[in-house]
């Protein structure tokens, strides 16, 4: 097994292990230990079926359920399916490009992943591609102002912002109003329980406020504080190919699906998550 970077700031590539195959503790620490070291994290060259990429993703830790029980893999309950041939109730395409932001997973639980998982089954010939960034970097290099602000807030989170219910998935819309008002309230800027390093911390779409603010002030708030944070120099591009299993750290991530692709080619992949501890 070989572990190289990809860039400075963010991303390492391993190369030489078969995840099907049992892997020594040595292995397996090294492999999470890169993870956390460089938020994102690529192992090449798997052929994994719904059950193998399971069994891989449980290397790191107990893997949950995604919330959204639509798109499973068959036989396979705890891995999804992303693809652009989802529809919603409506017969609209599931997944709405104009709707993609920069965000962390299911911050509307009270335990959210600590990991997301991805894998390529089908690819178009160019484009849709994952981008993650370092926001623990991007935390380090704000302004000691802005850092000071923001490190006391909170977000309270729901399935969907009611400042974003207009343009979103009308399912997703559908499940939040059953959902009877209830939020859960998360730091906008969370500690990693292993490091100790801080990062920048929300799910745009789901934040319903910050501390101090009304619903459309906060996302008028939270997509300035992206404008400043997210850079060139800590974001990595992920350009799929396929064998490719894909990592990222949600506890000091964020991440965004790439929408750059001929719709007429099918972009699919299996996703997973690992269930994390409460954000602090």
């Amino acid at each position: 097994m070989q572990i190289s970077k990809l860039k400075d700031h963010i991303g390492a590539e391993v190369t030489g292990i078969d995840l099907r195959q049992p892997i020594s503790e040595a292995d397996r620490q090294a492999l999470y230990d890169a993870l956390v070291d460089n938020v994102a994290l690529v192992i090449r060259d798997q052929k994994f079926e719904a059950a193998d990429f399971q069994t891989a993703a449980e290397l790191f830790g107990e893997v949950m359920e995604d919330q959204n029980r639509m798109y499973l893999a068959p036989g396979v309950p705890m891995v999804s399916v992303l693809s652009n041939r989802h529809t919603d109730s409506k017969g609209k395409p599931a997944k709405l490009a104009k709707n993609a932001s920069w965000h962390t997973d299911h911050t509307n639980q009270d335990l959210p992943p600590k990991i997301t998982s991805l894998y390529a089954v089908e690819l178009p010939d160019q484009g849709g591609g994952t981008a993650v960034c370092n926001m623990r970097a991007a935390y380090d290099a704000l302004p000691a102002d802005m850092r000071e602000r923001i490190t006391g807030m909170k977000t309270e989170n729901t399935l969907i912002s009611s400042a974003r219910a207009a343009t979103g998935n009308p399912d997703v819309v559908k499940a939040r109003a059953a959902l009877n008002g209830k939020l859960v309230v998360h730091p906008l800027v969370r500690t990693h329980p292993d490091s100790g390093s801080k990062a920048i911390w929300f799910h745009q779409n789901k934040t319903e406020t910050v501390t101090g603010m009304d619903p459309v002030e906060t996302q008028t708030f939270l997509t300035e504080l992206l404008e400043t944070a997210i850079r060139p120099e800590f974001s990595y591009l992920h350009e799929w190919c396929l064998g490719d299993m894909l990592l990222i750290d949600n506890r000091s991530a964020m991440h965004k699906a790439g929408f750059d692709f001929d719709y007429s080619q099918h972009r699919k992949l299996f996703r997973i998550l690992v269930r994390g501890d409460r954000p602090v």
